[in-house]
């Protein structure tokens, strides 16, 4: 009786994980193994419209993109921007937690409007902060000429080199702080009160509370959010290609620019897989080292 009931709890449970498994590898682990088999192939729209198959070309679209100069920029320029807005992500949304947590007036409603540039579609971000850096009319050099007293009239962010990320960095941090300020509230909220008051009596500064008991507390919820942002840092694309579309001077030509540009707008299907592929395999050495360095620990 009790195995017939055993039987019937996994068959029921299989019934109910199906449906995800399915989704799962027809929608992500099939058009992976699709991209990899391709980007060793000499693959390209003609391809797909006179229905031939790629041919085997001996590692050609790899070697080609470390041979053309194009591909380690882009992989600097990608670990740049991922590394620096997750690492600033990170401390503005734990810094906004932290002022959420400590009962200030109205949280409640901040929170809520604070949570509108996530809500905002990635499109849209993109033309409001191209709107607020444009170099004529825009808002940043309308206030940069105010501050300045008219002296400072060429500020035009996203159409020096040198600055371009930075400016789609500031996009970037603006339409997912609030998610991450979000997740680090919550984590902060089950941080015990006993334990903070203990601490208190026994004399511990903000300083060393914050760092001895609430960071070890959420460790777990730390790693999942820092994992999430770099998977979502990793994967930009439309924020990039809307507001510079990889350049002024391939400046921002991070991975993801650099594969559509490969697929799409040079026609090689197999260089932008293997530029696809590479940039997977990147993206998961990242959260590797990220997990091996700092691990998630359960204090609950």
């Amino acid at each position: 009786m009790l195995l017939d009931k055993k039987r019937g709890d996994q068959l029921f449970s299989a019934i109910l994980i199906l449906p995800t498994l399915l989704v799962t590898t027809i929608f992500i682990l099939v058009p992976v193994i699709d991209s990899v088999i391709k980007s060793f192939l000499e693959f390209k729209v003609r391809n797909i419209i006179s229905g031939k198959p790629g041919e085997w070309n001996n590692f050609e679209n790899y070697i080609r993109l470390f041979n053309g100069g194009k591909l380690l920029p882009a992989i600097v320029t990608t670990l740049t921007f991922v590394v620096g807005v997750v690492l600033i992500q990170f401390i503005l949304g734990m810094t906004l937690a932290l002022i959420l947590n400590s009962n200030v007036k109205c949280a409640r409603f901040i929170r809520s409007i604070m949570m509108m540039p996530w809500v905002v579609p990635t499109i849209i971000s993109a033309l409001i902060w191209m709107w607020i850096f444009q170099p004529q009319y825009g808002l940043l050099k309308y206030i940069v000429g105010v501050l300045t007293g008219g002296a400072v009239s060429d500020f035009a962010i996203l159409n020096d080199p040198g600055t371009a990320l930075v400016g789609v960095a500031i996009a970037a941090l603006w339409k997912q702080i609030p998610l991450t300020t979000l997740l680090l509230l919550s984590g902060l909220q089950n941080v015990p009160d006993d334990m903070l008051e203990a601490a208190t009596i026994d004399g511990a500064s903000r300083t060393k509370k914050f760092f001895a008991i609430v960071i070890p507390y959420m460790k777990s919820v730390i790693s999942i959010v820092v994992s999430m942002a770099i998977i979502e840092n990793f994967k930009q694309f439309p924020l990039i290609w809307t507001m510079t579309g990889g350049g002024p001077n391939e400046s921002t030509t991070t991975l993801a620019i650099l594969s559509y540009r490969e697929a799409f707008v040079s026609n090689n299907l197999g260089s932008g897989a293997a530029v696809t592929t590479i940039w997977m395999l990147l993206m998961i050495v990242v959260i590797f080292l990220y997990n091996k360095i700092f691990p998630k620990e359960d204090m609950s």
